[in-house]
Parts: structure tokens; sequence; C-alpha cells
């Protein structure tokens, strides 16, 4: 079942009073989508219908197969960095190399069932990279939005901000008006009703006020002139080696945003509609709607939270609404594409503003940092990375360092004692535990928690200190659910230390994960079962008559 469409799943027990629901849900949907699709366009540095175009490609596809009752794909913020990036480096054709590499290392992550561990992703990792790229998107904004006309503005978020600051005296007062226009249109209508497409209403009343008034604002139109009014025919670029292993890392960087974006809004749908979604085919479908949207001229695509959730509140409740979306988004292209040229420039900014302070994740973010410390500085240093020097390294760096913060907190939780003359055991279904006294010459340790190589030290100086004196050690392994190579190397080390110094190295109690290990290795040939052991008795009895003979 894990590589079937959602699609075909539900059209089994599919009826007419759905199939209502789902066009209503679907033409909204597309109503919202489409100020957002032309917005993110133009912010990842390409021409408005390149977002549209991605919003219907990427969003038909992503219903006809993703694992997903509800998601809606098309273009997000996420990807305006790195897109912006890309496209700066290496051009549009650079992007659709870029993104098709990432379409097929979706399909690989899907295929190879990798869906289910994107969850291990720390959330300081996301939260940090996300609200870094919300900032980074209200920074490039904020030209359109004041009407500061500034050419060639910086991409480096410092020269950026210092620019911002130099041509605050030319604020333009028709396009601030606008733009504020704007971002009070979209609150009001969140308060009023999370069903009210707030983004088109303002689009819609922005685009009426400045044309009613002849407010002299830019628009979409005067920026970019006549926009092509049909879909584009499929078209691939020419390729070389040297280009594709130089975009290796930019196409790995769309692949894990674009599984991680839209696997969050998969399971943001799941918990809204109480269903379950299929995260491998869910990547699958967002690696060939990624390789088609950019064959059709479109960008990187991926699962989108704010249209997901607007699909769902308004009655989308299978793939056929995702379907009437990119439907809906063809139909505004075919017969009302010409007045989209009149949407001014600072609308669009203001609504990718709100979506910045959406994506910004602001109480999240503060709670983090009210957290543990370790969480706190993984968010704060990917956060930094994101805005100052690149998403790429960011992510990078913050899965490197949350995982180093990981280990050493497991190191630092896992612990070993050593036990001397007397030893407090309980066994499992008895209330009081049993004093078992130890003989003399008999070293007891035990270990609680993870044996791996994190705590190998910790292991190499409590065994050498506590064993000086003993003929015989005993290692208590219950409480080990895990052993890696680490610990492996480590129990090695430690038996063959005893051996040179004569003394006997038992184990006791071993589960089956470390077991299996231990069987498998060589260390196994030299320790022999005769030296392991199922339960503490067993082993203290071995230590006595080692002891005797």
């Amino acid at each position: 079942m894990i590589y079937i469409p959602k699609l075909w799943t539900t059209l089994k027990t599919y009826n007419r009073r759905q199939f209502f629901a789902d066009v209503m849900a679907g033409v909204v949907v597309g109503i919202v989508a489409l100020p957002l699709a032309i917005a993110f366009a133009i912010a990842s540095g390409v021409t408005p219908e390149k977002g549209l175009y991605t919003a219907i490609v990427a969003g038909f596809l992503v219903s006809l197969l993703g694992g997903s009752r509800v998601q809606i794909g098309g273009p997000t913020g996420a990807f305006v960095v790195i897109v912006v990036g890309i496209i700066g480096k290496y051009g549009y054709d650079g992007l659709v190399i870029a993104t098709m590499m990432a379409g097929f290392i979706l399909i690989f992550m899907g295929l190879a069932k990798i869906g289910a561990l994107i969850k291990f992703i720390p959330y300081p990792v996301v939260t940090g990279f996300t609200s870094g790229i919300g900032l980074i998107i209200f920074s490039s904004q904020v030209s359109d939005f004041f009407g500061l006309n500034l050419k060639n503005v910086p991409t480096d978020f410092v020269d950026k901000w210092v620019l911002y600051f130099r041509g605050l005296p030319s604020i333009h007062v028709s396009s601030l008006m606008i733009g504020m226009l704007t971002l009070l249109t979209i609150f009001s209508c969140t308060r009023i009703s999370r069903r009210i497409p707030g983004a088109f209403v303002a689009l819609v009343l922005t685009t009426a006020v400045a044309h009613l008034f002849g407010l002299p604002v830019e628009t979409i139109q005067s920026r970019f002139g006549d926009l092509p009014l049909s879909l584009p025919h499929a078209s691939l670029p020419f390729a070389d080696w040297a280009l594709i292993r130089v975009l290796i890392g930019p196409a790995i960087t769309i692949a894990f945003l674009a599984a991680v974006e839209s696997l969050l809004s998969a399971v943001v749908a799941d918990g809204m509609i109480g269903g379950r979604h299929r995260s491998n085919m869910e990547l699958i479908a967002q690696g060939i709607a990624n390789i088609f949207s950019v064959i059709f001229s479109g960008i990187p695509a991926t699962g989108a939270i704010a249209r997901t959730a607007t699909n769902i509140r308004n009655g989308g409740r299978t793939p056929i609404a995702g379907i009437v979306h990119a439907l809906v988004l063809i139909l505004i292209m075919l017969f009302f594409w010409n007045w989209v040229g009149l949407i001014p420039m600072a609308c669009l900014a203001g609504i990718l503003i709100y979506v910045a302070y959406t994506m910004s994740e602001h109480r999240a973010f503060m709670s983090i940092l009210r957290g543990p410390r370790m969480d706190a500085t993984v968010l704060l240093i990917t956060f930094s990375l994101t805005v100052l020097i690149d998403l790429t390294v960011a992510i990078e760096i913050g899965m490197i360092l949350a995982a180093f913060m990981f280990m050493k907190q497991m190191a630092e939780a896992t612990d070993i004692k050593m036990i001397k003359d007397e030893i407090n055991d309980t066994e499992e279904g008895v209330d009081i535990p049993e004093t078992v006294n130890l003989p003399r010459g008999v070293q007891v340790f035990e270990i609680n928690g993870p044996f791996f190589f994190g705590m190998v030290d910790k292991f190499y100086n409590t065994i050498d200190l506590g064993a000086k004196s003993a003929k015989v050690v005993v290692l208590r392994m219950r409480n080990v659910p895990y052993m890696d190579a680490g610990g492996l190397h480590a129990l090695d080390v430690a038996f063959s230390r005893c051996r040179r110094k004569k003394i006997a190295f038992l184990i006791s109690e071993i589960q089956h994960q470390p077991l299996e290990a231990l069987v498998h290795s060589d260390l196994f040939r030299k320790i022999t079962r005769s030296h392991i052991h199922s339960s503490f008795e067993h082993a203290l009895a071995a230590a006595k008559k080692v002891l005797e003979g």
C-alpha cells in the first residue's frame, strides 16, 4: 500500500456529495494560490508566469500521484532563497537542471523508504532555517513595499539593509499605502474567518484602488511587460557533466527542502482530518512534480502548508480538490491573465511580507530559546547561517551540530557504575530487592543506556579504575538496548586488557541487539559463549568457579 497514490484509494468510496465539496474547496484554493504563485516567482527572480506554471503542473501531479488525501503542491517561500542563489550563479537553465536532479533524488528517497526518516530532523534545525527564510523573504520585499525603486540590490543580507537605510528618503508614498492596505486587508480577513482568501481579497482591492485612483505605482506589467496567455511547450536545457557536478549540492538542498516541507505539511494535514499519509509515495510524487514543473518552465515545488490547510477548511477531503485547484489556475490564465498585469508590485510585496511573518514561527522560536541551551544554540546557529551565509551551509552545519549535541547528551545520559561489595538486585515482578554479597575478588560493573562510541572513554576509565584488584569482572548489560561498533571495540579492548592481567571477563543479561552485534563480530570468537550468561546469578556462579579453580 505504500506505493499506491491516495487518489486511487479515495475513489473507491467516492460520492457526489464529496465531489461537490472538493470542487468548492479546489476553487477557493485556486484563488488563494494565484497571488502566492505570482509573488513567489517574482521573489525567486523569475517572471510571474513561471510561478503559475509551477502551481498548475506540480499542483496537478502532487494531487494525482501523492500519498496525502489533501496535500496542495506548488511554489513556496522555502525555495525562494535557494532559487535566487542558483539563478544568480547558473541562470535559469542551471535551476532547471538542479531541480530535475532533485526530483530524481526525491524519487530515490521514496523508493528507498526514507520518508519515515524525515521525522528525525531536529526541530530546532527546521525552525532555525524556516525562520531565517522568513527574514530573508521580508528583506527581499522592502524595496517594493516602500517603493524605493533601488537598482542592483545586493544579495548579501547586511549590504542589502545598508542600501535600504540609505534609500529611506526616497520612499514612494503611493506604494507604501498599497503595501499597508494589503497587510491590513489580509490581517482583517484572517481575524474575520480563516476561510476568506485574504491574499486574493487584498490583490483585487489594491489593484482596483490603484487603477481607479490612478496611483503612480509600479505594476507587474510595467516591470515584466505583457504576460504569455498559454502554457509553455516542454523543453530541456543542455547540460554537461561539469555543470551537473557543480549543481549536485543545490540539487540535494532542493530535495531536502521539498521532502521536509511536503512531509511536514502532510503531517499537519493528518492532524486536521484524522488521516494518515503515505510518506514514501508522497516523496515520489514530489519528485515527479518537480521534474515536470521545470520541463514546463516552472520552478521547484513542494507541499504548501497554508494552501493545504485552506483546502481542508473549505471541505476538501480527497486529491480531486487539488486537481480542481490546478484547473482553476488554467482557467484564470486563459481568461483573466491580462488583468494580472495590473497588480501593483507593492501588493505582492505586502503578501510576501505576510508570508514571511507566518514563516518566522516567532512563538516556536522564542519557546526553543527558553528551553535547553543546546537546542537554543542549534536554533541560533542555523538561523544565523541561513540569513548571513547560505541556506545549504545552514542545513549542513545545523544537522551536524544537532547530531553532535545529541550524541553528547546520550553519552551523558548513559552511565557505567561500579558495585564494590554488595548489590541490591531486583528481579522482574519482585517488589523487594534481594541483597547479594559479592565474593572477594569479583568486581561488578553495570552499564545503563546505549553503549556507543560517545561513552567509550567513560567505560575505559571506570573499568581500569575498578578492575585493579579484581580476579573476575562481571559486566551487566541488562539496561543496554543498543550497542554500536564503538561499543563492540570497547568490549574487545576491555576483554584483552583483562586477559593480559589474567582477569576473567564475564557478561550477563545482554539484550537482543547487543547480543546479535556481539555474535556477528570477531570478539565472539575470543570471548566464547562460556563467558556470556543469561542471568546475573549464573554469572556469579561462574565467577565463584573461577575463584575456586
